[in-house]
């Protein structure tokens, strides 16, 4: 039976040196999520999420008056996401992978319990989203793709496939690198209307960029990390013809 999306292996597997580009395409990666990190998960350890609910950070106005169970799987999801966001580009750091192979594998170990622990607590906080059903089907989605991907890299590594592995190490990373994504989307949709000349207004504009941002902020990482993949000729998938 023909299965709707078959893997395949779009080019031989083979190790490529690194280059410049890439050096410097992994360099702005970890950059990034240290930036993202420091600026949107540290805040929540300086202070009450009422405290900084009165300041306007973040979310904080948003969880400070659910259920303290929320509140929890809140930082739950902000400790797991930022630890992934940091140990995720360590994994593709060429030279760790084969100078010590040891300290690659029990960072990968962090990295999927941070996922596994971020994408759980993001399932809980998924229903509070300020961008309500959108923002429960979009980062609900997210987090379950963030389960499956992450499960699937470590099957792979178990079965010795490393090829798939690292496939679908690349395709999970897309995913937590939804967290700079989506501070990159935010802005760019805020200033969208004056773009094209429409009235601007700082709550309305808000509103329609938070909208926006639980699919987009993942939906263009998946595409451009399955083009990643094909580049590098790793399994894919195509749909069958």
């Amino acid at each position: 039976m023909t299965r709707l999306i078959e893997p395949v292996r779009t080019a031989p597997a083979v190790a490529r040196p690194g280059g410049i580009r890439s050096r410097i395409g992994w360099t702005f990666v970890l950059l990034t999520a240290l930036a993202i990190v420091a600026y949107s998960a540290v805040p929540y350890f300086t202070a009450s999420l009422a405290d900084l609910a009165g300041d306007d950070v973040g979310l904080a106005p948003t969880y400070a008056a659910v259920h303290p169970f929320v509140q929890g799987a809140l930082y739950v999801h902000i400790v797991g996401g930022a630890v992934a966001l940091v140990a995720g580009p360590l994994q593709f750091w060429r030279g760790l992978r084969t100078r010590a192979p040891r300290v690659h594998r029990w960072i990968g170990r962090v990295y999927l319990v941070a996922v596994a622990i971020g994408a759980v607590g993001g399932l809980i906080i998924a229903p509070s989203s300020p961008a309500g059903y959108v923002g429960l089907f979009g980062f609900g989605a997210l987090a379950v793709l963030w389960l499956l991907t992450g499960w699937r890299a470590y099957r792979a590594i178990r079965r010795h496939d490393v090829p798939s592995h690292q496939a679908w190490m690349i395709r999970n990373y897309a995913l937590t690198y939804s967290g700079v994504m989506l501070r990159v989307w935010l802005p760019l949709l805020l200033m969208a209307p004056l773009v094209f000349g429409q009235p601007w207004e700082f709550d309305s504009a808000f509103a329609n960029a938070y909208a926006a941002v639980p699919f987009l902020c993942w939906l263009p990482n998946l595409v451009f990390a399955e083009w990643l993949i094909r580049r590098r000729g790793l399994p894919s998938y195509r749909l069958p013809v």
